[in-house]
């Protein structure tokens, strides 16, 4: 082999080992750890979470549970908003130290008309406290308040769910809640989601959950 060609096999070989880090650095998602079946996985939000607008049972933490064998604790609130959540997620962390934590919040903070940032820095917090614990964490995209969206029936992600996925390095669900919200048929009110709602919610988050490698 020629010297030429030695090099240029070096080359070649430090861009490919050098790959992964450069396409995380491009905003690539970090790697997933898998969630085996039986572990407790910890639902934390508001409404949507705790599943207002349908039936004890309907709720998408249960019906997770279902789809993957996880044990999911549903600590949705009602009315709970970003800022208020810090105050009651480390208490939860401590008693079920689960290995997954799935974040739905902030639309009360949007209906209460809080800005972008404020609700940005609160949902941070609840992220890093999460990942501090040893928890993996994904992130709901909730949809933006928007009085256009609403008319049109075509709610969108607010932006700041899918830039504290990159910027905190989790898995981020996007969509999945703005779709239903935009379906009358999955919906019992302008904000919660009905019993077929929340199964839309539930199927949508094990198919990017198995589609990310977390979920069985």
């Amino acid at each position: 082999m020629s010297a030429t060609m030695a090099l240029m096999l070096r080359r070649i070989f430090l861009f490919v080992s050098l790959l992964p880090a450069v396409l995380v650095g491009c905003g690539e998602p970090a790697r997933h750890n898998a969630v085996p079946t039986g572990q407790t996985v910890l639902a934390f939000g508001d409404s949507v979470t705790h599943g207002t607008g349908a039936s004890a049972g309907e709720d998408w933490p249960t019906l997770l549970a279902t789809a993957t064998g996880w044990q999911v604790i549903n600590a949705g609130v009602p009315g709970d908003t970003a800022q208020a959540a810090q105050a009651r997620l480390p208490a939860l962390l401590a008693q079920h130290r689960p290995a997954l934590v799935i974040i739905e919040i902030g639309g009360n903070d949007f209906l209460r008309r809080r800005t972008a940032a404020d609700v940005k820095a609160d949902v941070r917090g609840l992220i890093q406290a999460a990942k501090v614990s040893g928890a993996q964490v994904v992130l709901v995209a909730v949809p933006a308040l928007s009085l256009m969206a609403a008319v049109a029936g075509r709610p969108s992600d607010a932006p700041l769910y899918a830039e504290l996925a990159e910027e905190e390095q989790v898995a981020l669900v996007p969509e999945v809640f703005s779709r239903v919200l935009g379906d009358a048929a999955l919906r019992t009110d302008p904000v919660h989601p009905n019993a077929a709602g929340y199964r839309e919610m539930a199927q949508g988050l094990h198919q990017r959950l198995k589609a990310l490698g977390i979920s069985p």
